[in-house]
């Protein structure tokens, strides 16, 4: 519930403050962070508030037939793709621009951004189509299907256990890796730049002369090294569950352990908004004048019926 409350109102104000292309930031990188909020948002919504809130509060409704709760399991997983994809996307395009500047002017642009989300966005949806056909009905009362039960070939079938593999390293396991990756090779090409350009500008501890590149880089190092920071830590615990840590615990320490693993990744959807705020100035002063405009708006309507 506490997930939901924060969630869905942070990211709507995400996406409506990003929309408005006033944050100081590229229109590329408008585009990627507005992707990344959408696809959280929308995550959400079907996860917490569809899913988990719906279930306890009313355990038998629309959503508990078997076909529906199957497409809802097909865009959960879809969403939660695209979600965490959308931030490798981020991540290689913000890598790009700091370390590739040949290539920064082909591929940092805002079509190049809309061909990217979209793509990823098509295929992982067609990635997720066979969920559909993963579940049974658990019960069946007056000829209508109830509830999703994973089928038994789920755990036997080869295809099924080639299907589980192929998600886990898809999602988390390859985007942890290349945003580890990614990130360690733009500290490297920074360290070294900055370096060479000290050299050449003759600059020592004594002077130092304002430049304007390597601030506008350092803006952007931040904002990728902490929206990459957020998500590798708050997903550690579920790429290690994936390896099956739990089995070292007991039944209570694993129960816990598994708890924790998807509370943490569900909350790293609701992360990014206070990250632009702390990062972005245009963002928070966005973001104030949005919180005042319906008060002053009051004040305002008050004065003139006066």
């Amino acid at each position: 519930m506490i997930l939901a409350i924060i969630g869905v109102p942070v990211n709507v104000a995400a996406i409506v403050i990003l929309s408005r292309g006033q944050c100081g930031l590229s229109t590329c990188t408008t585009r990627y962070l507005l992707a990344m909020a959408m696809a959280d948002l929308l995550f959400i919504i079907f996860e917490i508030i569809l899913r988990h809130i719906n279930a306890y509060y009313f355990q038998r409704n629309f959503l508990s037939i078997t076909p529906v709760c199957s497409v809802q399991a097909v865009l959960l997983r879809a969403l939660l793709d695209c979600s965490v994809w959308f931030t490798v996307s981020f991540t290689f395009d913000r890598f790009v621009a700091i370390c590739c500047q040949k290539l920064k002017t082909k591929y940092c642009t805002k079509k190049t951004a809309s061909v990217v989300l979209g793509t990823i966005g098509i295929l992982l949806f067609a990635k997720n189509i066979p969920i559909y056909f993963r579940f049974e009905p658990d019960r069946i009362i007056d000829n209508v299907p109830w509830s999703c039960e994973n089928k038994r070939s789920y755990f036997s079938d080869p295809r099924w256990i080639g299907f589980r593999i192929f998600e886990k390293v898809l999602t988390p396991l390859i985007p942890f890796g290349l945003i580890i990756l990614l990130n360690a090779l733009t500290v490297k090409h920074i360290v070294v730049t900055s370096r060479l350009r000290e050299a050449l500008k003759g600059q020592n501890r004594v002077e130092k002369h304002s430049d304007p590149e390597m601030e506008s880089r350092r803006k952007s190092m931040i904002l990728l090294f902490t929206i990459s920071s957020s998500f590798i830590l708050l997903w550690l615990v579920y790429v290690l569950y994936f390896f099956d840590v739990d089995d070292y615990f007991d039944d209570y320490s694993s129960y816990i352990f598994d708890k924790v693993a998807y509370m943490l990744r569900n909350l790293s959807c609701c992360t990014n908004t206070f990250i632009y705020m702390a990062t972005l100035s245009k963002f928070r002063e966005q973001l104030k004048s949005a919180i005042k405009y319906p008060v002053t708006s009051i004040i305002k309507l008050c004065n003139k019926q006066k």
